[in-house]
């Protein structure tokens, strides 16, 4: 969920512009400025990617690219880091598609 608003204990909240971007073909809410992990995290979607060996689920784990966990499919291109990748309007992320970076997985 995302802070929508300031209060005492709260800064102000500031927000790109409300764009939409899809992931696994369906519509989320994202602001520019923010990161595809932030967008995706803030809609509830916690799974970017499943191990290549058993399938496991990943998610976000650093968040701030150093252990690739949130490794998607964007607009056709592999293994892009969602934690460090910037949201773009209509954005097409997919999570489904096999990741191939660690073969150890």
């Amino acid at each position: 969920m995302r802070i929508t608003q300031s209060g005492r204990d709260l800064p102000v909240v500031e927000r790109g512009e409300q764009i939409t971007i899809y992931v696994d073909e369906q519509p989320i809410e994202a602001y520019l400025g923010e990161t595809i992990a932030a967008a995706m995290i803030a809609a509830g979607i916690r799974q970017f990617r499943h191990t290549k060996k058993n399938g496991d689920p990943r998610g976000i784990y650093c968040g701030m690219g150093v252990c690739y966990e949130c490794l998607v499919n964007v607009d056709g291109t592999h293994n892009v880091r969602a934690c460090m990748t910037p949201v773009a309007d209509g954005m097409k992320v997919d999570t489904r598609s096999e990741i191939t970076l660690l073969p150890e997985e």
